[in-house]
């Protein structure tokens, strides 16, 4: 199985995973022949591209660190309170905010019956939907970083709901600014800061949600070298949370497409926060999230510095830019370790290749 971007999808192909619409509408199962219709649809969508099945990604299993229904559950959750909140149904937010939390369990209990497995996931997106699916995606990854650190579960619970309402304040932006696809002035951009702190009063003044949920949601702006927003709180007087969620929030943001620029590749997502680290980054939530998300997910198409071809059959934690990779351009089955080769170490990958 590999991942295919929706430029280079053509009718044929066959589906790897089961594919949703908006509002988590069922689209098309896996293992199902991709017609034009369904290749319009899906640009149609907004989506990136989608996982197929072919002949040399066969033996290409990439697992999910959360179960697909658990993760539509939890972005209908979501939507569920932004509109809530939007339309000012204070009985359907509480409904939506008791559901979020068991769900927060949900996926606590699923991350650690994977807790030895890198994130190898390409996330599939529907543009109108990005803010439920960023939402889930940052609470996910901040719950694998936090598990990884040792957080107990009760901390991981707190971590878990204050990074799916980490945008929550997002609802009181007016929407023209938040998909203005050019720049924005000096007060549009206050106004977008201003989802931190807003989302943080709303929570506290109407809600039961731990306060360390709370501050989350505050604080995940906040940059360690004091650069950030609202209250310009640097190095280890950043909650643990906000150090977390802020890594989980700028990955994830980057590799979405938005109104304003494309989405980066997850290679260069991963370098940028590498390359943040110590900077606008805690150093050693850096050090665990290249650990834990593979900046060249299993299935992906790479270039090398050899001039060769090759596809990602193997992830290491401890050296995340040097995977297994399988030879596509040569007759015979040639596989290179770029961690463990030393005849390889000279080798390095330059790029992705769509095929």
């Amino acid at each position: 199985m590999r991942f295919v971007p929706s430029s280079c999808l053509r009718e044929g192909m066959i589906t790897g995973k089961d594919i949703f619409g908006k509002d988590g509408v069922f689209l098309l199962a896996k293992d199902q022949i991709v017609s034009n219709a369904i290749v319009e649809k899906i640009v149609e969508l907004g989506y990136q591209g989608i996982y197929i099945k072919d002949e040399i990604s066969a033996d290409i299993e990439i697992r999910n660190v959360i179960d697909d229904s658990i993760r539509q559950k939890a972005i209908s959750a979501v939507k569920s309170m932004f509109e809530s909140l939007d339309k000012n149904n204070e009985k359907k937010m509480e409904e939506s905010l008791e559901a979020a939390k068991r769900l927060v369990e949900d996926i606590i209990d699923e991350i650690m019956n994977s807790k030895d497995l890198i994130i190898n996931m390409v996330d599939l997106k529907v543009f109108d939907d990005y803010t439920y699916y960023h939402s889930v995606n940052v609470a996910v990854i901040s719950m694998v970083i936090g598990m990884t650190m040792g957080l107990s579960r009760d901390d991981l619970c707190k971590l878990g709901l204050g990074a799916l309402l980490h945008d929550i304040g997002k609802v009181f932006v007016p929407k023209e600014i938040l998909n203005k696809e050019g720049n924005l002035s000096d007060e549009e951009m206050q106004l977008v800061r201003n989802h931190a702190e807003d989302g943080y009063a709303y929570l506290k003044e109407k809600w039961d949600i731990p306060i360390k949920s709370c501050l989350a949601v505050l604080i995940h702006h906040e940059r360690y070298n004091g650069t950030g927003y609202p209250k310009g709180k640097r190095n280890d007087k950043i909650h643990l949370f906000g150090r977390i969620i802020a890594v989980a929030d700028v990955y994830d943001a980057f590799t979405s497409d938005r109104p304003y620029r494309k989405a980066v590749l997850p290679s260069d997502a991963v370098e940028y926060i590498m390359g943040a680290s110590g900077v606008y980054f805690d150093p050693e939530v850096v050090r665990i999230f290249v650990q834990k998300v593979a900046p060249y997910p299993l299935g992906t198409c790479v270039k090398l510095s050899n001039g060769n071809v090759g596809i990602v059959i193997d992830n290491y934690e401890d050296v995340c830019l040097r995977p297994k990779i399988r030879l596509l351009n040569t007759d015979e089955e040639v596989i290179i370790d770029l961690k463990n080769d030393s005849d390889s170490w000279n080798i390095t990958i330059i790029g992705v290749e769509e095929i």
